[in-house]
Formats: C-alpha cells, sequence, structure tokens
C-alpha cells in the first residue's frame, strides 16, 4: 500500500474544518447542563421519598373531610413540637404490639416511644446541617449519623440501606430543596410497664 498524499491532505483539510466548526460553534453552557442535572436528581429524589412512603411516618397527619389527610405545611417535618405525648401505659401482655398517635408521627411499642424525624433543611431542627456523607451513614448503619443512637421503629433504614449511593444522594438532594420547617422534634421516651 502506497501512502496517497492527496487522501492525507484531505484529512488533515477535513479536520480543520471540524475544529474551526466546533470554535465557530456557540458554546456549550455547563452550567446550564449542570442546573439540568441538579433538577433532575431532586426530581428523582422528590420521586424515591414518594414512592417509599416517607411522608407517611416524616408528614404529619391532619382530619380532612373524608379522613385524615397529609398536612403539607409541615412537609416532611416530623412529629409537632406543639403536640407533646406521654408514652402510653402498655396494656397487657400480647394484646397489643403498637400504638401510633393521630398525627402518625410517633409510635409506641417495645422500644418506647419513637418520633418521625424533621426531616427538612432546617439548620437548628432538620438535616440543614447534615453532609451528604451523614445522610449516607445514618441511612445505611441505622444509626444517627452513622454512630450515634439507633433509628427506632418503624424506620425502615434496613430498606433505605440497600439503595444505591445515587439515589440516596437525589433523596438527599430533594430533602435539601423543600421549605424548611422549624420543628423540634422530641427526643424517644422509654417504655412504661404495664400495670
Amino acid at each position: 500500500m502506497t501512502f496517497d498524499v492527496k487522501r492525507y491532505r484531505r484529512f488533515i483539510s477535513m479536520g480543520a474544518l471540524v475544529l474551526v466548526a466546533l470554535a465557530a460553534a456557540p458554546p456549550v453552557s455547563l452550567a446550564a447542563r449542570s442546573e439540568e442535572s441538579v433538577l433532575d436528581e431532586v426530581q428523582r429524589g422528590g420521586y424515591l421519598v414518594a414512592v417509599m412512603g416517607c411522608h407517611d411516618c416524616h408528614t404529619p397527619q391532619r382530619a380532612g373531610p373524608d379522613g385524615p389527610v397529609p398536612d403539607l405545611s409541615r412537609m416532611l417535618s416530623g412529629h409537632p413540637q406543639d403536640l407533646p405525648l406521654k408514652a402510653p401505659t402498655m396494656p397487657q401482655k400480647g394484646q397489643w404490639q403498637t400504638f401510633i398517635s393521630a398525627t402518625n408521627t410517633a409510635f409506641y411499642g417495645p422500644w418506647g416511644v419513637s418520633f418521625a424525624a424533621n426531616l427538612t433543611g432546617h439548620m437548628e431542627t432538620g438535616i440543614g446541617t447534615w453532609s451528604l456523607d451523614d445522610f449516607k451513614r445514618t441511612m445505611t448503619t441505622g444509626r444517627h449519623l452513622g454512630t450515634g443512637r439507633p433509628l427506632l421503629p418503624p424506620m425502615i433504614w434496613s430498606n433505605l440501606a440497600r439503595l444505591t449511593d445515587q439515589d440516596l444522594a437525589a433523596i438527599f438532594a430533594y430533602l435539601k430543596s423543600i421549605p424548611r420547617v422549624d420543628n423540634q422534634v422530641p427526643e424517644q421516651l422509654p417504655l412504661m410497664p404495664a400495670p
């Protein structure tokens, strides 16, 4: 096979034309693409939060005309601070296992009383100071910030631990995007002995 100078020059000329065309084209905005990918991540996180039932426990319920409805003014803000609860006395063994508050945000069982956490980005009462790594450690270990107190029932952290890093990042991005709600959720109450 011989070296074809004309073919080589045509190839170089075509390459040069492509480079000139690329240089003359309007620049692709990396910031716009980045915003679009952030929006996609937030939307995916919102979808995951919805289908995984996070609102069922973390968004307080209120009375509606046809029964309980989510109070979206308190979306994902956990158990309302203006609704203090005392631990009920557990009935005789074998009759009941758990009780649930009217807001569906406090749960009583053999572990005591647990309260749904404030998942909004509020800096003092929510997850506003958390990093993505803090969130991932909490969701994958079942412990607050990965090393603290255990997450209590009915929190399904063992299911969340199976999510991909991308899914956890999307959920975290969504939680950081929703309105912040100032709501200090109470600490767990210990189990009260049966009468």
